[in-house]
């Protein structure tokens, strides 16, 4: 008798981090219920997955209750990384900021908890502890949110916390700290600034630095994001966790390696300093570390993989 797979829901699989992580558990025998509405995910993000017994794609949205209550029975683990991302994004549309990912969150809770899910793994963001000027950060700190996004996301950390402590459902919330990888979309007007270095250094232009390039990230490569899910999941973790590497990179030494590594001859072009730009990110992982996290990748490897996968994509 053939065994029955354990069955997961990755909300925004069709997305960046969302794609990496639905491949990993995939991998790992589990079958997995995409739900997308594609309009940031892309479906080219999962080639090679569709079509295989253990994938199925959904392109709904997480702002319809109904849906998800359907497509939660039976499910495992949910891993809700659906959202509209990037934070100028959140300024310019606070609205729809807060229907899908304070609204939309709120529906992936009350669909897990009334089909009875084992656990919600929730993709949180640095972006909760905003300028505070202290470093590392480390989870118990107060927030302090400088964006709609960032209001959205402490928001859906609160209502992990009340679900857990209210009707008994298992949650946990990982602080992503600047997570780059393949499959990063350097098209965006709202392009993190690692594809968007390496696009302009792979075609000749100059990276464009914000400020002296002084400033400092914990930059975290997808895979081992992915690794945090998947021990979040897995394990005994509940709560508030960081997710990042525990060092940093400043802007002009990201500059300098997306450069060497693209082979270019190019100085970056300075430009004045965006408001709302903090200056200093640091993780500090040890909470996740007691489960047994541990980053996989250093920077350079990680830059290296990346730069990579953007050079076959050219």
């Amino acid at each position: 008798m053939k065994k029955m797979m354990k069955k997961v829901v990755v909300t925004g699989g069709a997305g960046f981090i969302g794609s990496h992580l639905a491949q990993a558990l995939a991998g790992r025998g589990y079958h997995v219920i995409i739900i997308d509405d594609l309009s940031t995910g892309r479906r080219d993000n999962l080639a090679g997955l569709l079509g295989r017994e253990n994938i199925d794609l959904i392109v709904g949205s997480i702002t319809d209750l109904p849906l998800l209550q359907e497509r939660f029975a039976g499910i495992e683990y949910v891993f809700h990384l659906a959202a509209i991302p990037s934070v100028p994004r959140s300024i310019k549309d606070p609205m729809l900021s807060n229907e899908v990912n304070i609204t939309g969150t709120l529906n992936v809770l009350l669909a897990a908890r009334d089909c009875g899910v084992k656990k919600v793994i929730y993709s949180s963001s640095s972006s909760v502890y905003g300028d505070t000027p202290t470093l590392p950060k480390q989870e118990a700190m107060p927030p302090n949110p400088q964006s709609p996004y960032a209001v959205a996301k402490i928001t859906g950390e609160y209502y992990c916390q009340v679900f857990a402590k209210v009707y008994g459902l298992a949650t946990v919330a990982l602080r992503y700290f600047n997570v780059y990888g393949p499959r990063q979309d350097p098209d965006s007007q709202y392009a993190a600034v690692i594809p968007s270095f390496i696009v302009n250094a792979l075609h000749g232009k100059p990276p464009v630095i914000f400020g002296d390039g002084e400033q400092t990230r914990d930059f975290t490569f997808v895979k081992d994001a992915v690794a945090a899910n998947l021990l979040a999941a897995e394990g005994a973790a509940a709560g508030v966790f960081n997710v990042g590497t525990g060092s940093r990179v400043s802007i002009n030494q990201l500059a300098e390696l997306v450069i060497n590594l693209s082979g270019s001859n190019i100085k970056p072009d300075y430009r004045e300093k965006r408001p709302g730009d903090i200056l200093h990110s640091l993780a500090d992982i040890s909470q996740l570390g007691k489960f047994g996290y541990k980053p996989g990748y250093t920077f350079e490897e990680g830059l290296k993989e990346t730069v990579r996968s953007f050079q076959h994509a050219a």
